[in-house]
C-alpha cells in the first residue's frame, strides 16, 4: 500500500513539532492507540503518516479539503523505500502546517531501529524526534517474543512501551508481562492501557483546545468525535501519566541541564521547554530543549512575547516525581562562574536548519 501523510488543519508555528514512531507487532493495537489519539484529539493538531492507510478508521474524504494535506510516498515499507531526505522534507512541511505533533504508524514488519535512524538523520530545525512508542499485546507478549525473538530487540530499543489489552489478563499475569518488559527495556517507562487509551498530552506536552478563530474545516478528531456522538457512543479513560514542571525568571547551569536532558529520572519520557542562559553571547534568545531516551535536542528562538525566563517540563509514565522535582531545582542552581566550558555541555545539541 503506498505510505501516506495525513495533515489535519493547523496554523504555522515556530516551535520544533515532536515526531513519534508507533510501532509493534501485528496485532498488538497499533492503529487503535492511533484512533484514540485522534478521537480525543480535544483540539489538538496531528500530523499523521500511516503505510496502510485503509488499516486507520478514518475516511480519506474527511482530509479532501486541504488539496496539499495529503502527500504521497514511495509504494512499500516507508523503512526500505523512503530516504532520509525524503522523509524530512515530508516532517517539515507538516510541521510546517501547524500540527501539535506528528505520528508515524509503522507497519507490523518495519524495523523500528531503521525508522528512529531516519527521524534522527531528518535533521531539521522545525522538527523533533518524539520517541518510539512500542506497543505489546499483554495476553500475547510471551508467545510473540517466543516465535519472533526479533520483537526481544524491537522492546529493547522504545522510548515507551505501551502495554496494551490489560483487560484480557489478571493483575498477576499483568505484573509478570512488567517485570519481562523492564527485563528488556530497563529505562523506558511502561504504561498499561486497555483499548489503546493513550493521553494525547504525552505527544503533545498538554496542548490543548484552541479558540476559535473563524470558518474553518473540522479536525479529523472533530469529525471521529461526531460519527461517535450516537447513542451507542462510549469512551475509555486515558491511562494516567505524570509531568512536573518548573516556571522561573532564573537562569539554567547549561552543564546540570544537559545532565538532566542525557539521564532523566526513573520513569520520565520526555523532558522539553524554554530556558534562559545568562551568558555573554547567549542571553538575546531562548534555547528551546527537548530529549527523548537519551536524544536531545537544542534549538534557539525568540523570546515569546519578549519575556525571558526557565519553563521546563519532564513527563513520564510511573515517574519518580520527587526526583524529577529534585532534578528540576537543581538545574536552576548558579553556574560556577569559572566553568568557561559548561554551556558547550548544552550547545553541542543545537540543530540548526539547512
Amino acid at each position: 500500500m503506498p505510505a501516506r501523510i495525513v495533515v489535519t488543519a493547523g496554523r504555522p508555528g515556530s516551535r520544533a513539532v515532536p515526531v513519534v514512531i508507533l510501532a509493534g507487532f501485528l496485532g498488538a493495537g497499533k492503529t487503535t492507540v492511533l484512533n484514540h489519539l485522534l478521537r480525543h484529539s480535544d483540539g489538538r493538531r496531528f500530523g499523521v503518516l500511516v503505510n496502510d492507510f485503509g488499516s486507520v478508521n478514518v475516511d480519506a474524504l474527511l482530509v479532501s479539503g486541504r488539496s496539499a494535506g495529503t502527500l504521497n510516498l514511495a509504494n512499500g515499507c516507508i523503512c526500505c523505500t523512503t530516504d532520509a531526505e525524503g522523509l524530512g522534507e515530508a516532517l517539515a512541511s507538516l510541521a510546517a502546517s501547524g500540527v501539535d505533533a506528528i505520528v508515524i504508524e509503522a507497519s507490523g514488519i518495519a524495523e523500528p531501529k531503521a525508522l528512529i535512524r531516519m527521524v534522527l538523520a531528518a535533521r531539521d530545525e522545525r522538527v523533533a524526534y518524539g520517541g518510539l512508542f512500542y506497543v505489546v499485546d499483554a495476553a500475547q507478549l510471551e508467545r510473540t517474543l517466543d516465535e519472533h525473538p526479533a520483537v526481544e530487540g524491537h522492546v529493547a530499543v522504545a522510548d515507551l512501551l505501551v502495554c496494551n489489552k490489560i483487560d484480557l489478563v489478571s493483575g498477576d499475569r499483568l505484573d509478570v508481562v512488567r517485570e519481562r518488559l523492564r527485563a528488556l527495556n530497563g529505562t523506558a517507562p511502561v504504561l498499561a492501557v486497555t483499548s489503546g487509551a493513550v493521553d494525547p498530552g504525552l505527544i503533545t506536552d498538554g496542548a490543548g483546545p484552541r479558540a476559535a478563530d473563524g470558518p474553518r474545516q473540522l479536525t479529523i478528531g472533530e469529525l471521529l468525535t461526531e460519527q461517535d456522538s450516537g447513542p451507542h457512543a462510549h469512551d475509555h479513560l486515558h491511562a494516567a501519566f505524570e509531568s512536573v514542571a518548573i516556571e522561573s525568571a532564573l537562569p539554567v547551569d547549561p552543564r546540570r541541564l544537559a545532565a538532566l536532558l542525557e539521564r532523566p529520572p526513573a520513569g520520565a519520557y520526555r523532558c522539553k521547554g524554554l530556558v534562559l542562559v545568562d551568558l555573554p553571547g547567549h542571553r538575546g534568545h531562548a534555547y528551546e530543549v527537548h530529549a527523548v531516551g537519551g536524544f536531545v535536542r537544542v534549538g534557539t528562538r525568540p523570546w515569546p512575547g519578549g519575556v525571558r525566563g526557565t519553563s521546563l517540563v519532564v513527563i513520564g509514565a510511573g515517574l519518580d516525581v520527587a526526583a524529577a522535582r529534585a532534578a528540576l531545582d537543581e538545574v536552576l542552581i548558579p553556574a560556577d562562574p569559572g566553568d568557561e566550558n559548561g554551556v558547550l555541555h548544552l550547545t553541542r545539541h543545537v540543530v540548526t536548519g539547512d
